[in-house]
Formats: C-alpha cells, structure tokens, sequence
C-alpha cells in the first residue's frame, strides 16, 4: 500500500470534485510517500514515509 505512511499513518481522504454547475464527483487526495530506506532498531529496512515526516526528521535515512 503505497499511500499511507507508516511513521504518522497518514493515508488518503476523500471527497468531491466540485465543478462549475455544482456537480459532485468522487475523489480522493494521497499523500505525498516515498519508499525509502531507513534505520529502524540498528537495521536497515524499505518504508513508505511521507515527505513531512522525511522533512522534519522524524526516521533516520540509511544511505
């Protein structure tokens, strides 16, 4: 599931497109996930981590 952060458990919402003549369509809004690697108890391991929670250093990168 690429569209969920597994550090905040941010996922995606949904709601309605709404057009000019007021009419309603389904959509959703995904976060912005990258998989990455990180350090998680001394090992290196693959997570899909939001760019907030990437920015304010929340995981450590494994480079």
């Amino acid at each position: 599931m690429g569209k969920y952060c597994q550090i905040c458990k941010k996922g995606t919402m949904s709601g309605n497109n709404v057009s000019h003549s007021m009419r309603h369509t389904r959509r959703i809004w995904a976060p912005n996930t990258q998989r990455v690697r990180v350090i998680v108890g001394g090992t290196v391991c693959h997570m899909h981590v939001c760019t907030r929670c990437l920015r304010s250093g929340k995981v450590q990168r494994a480079l």
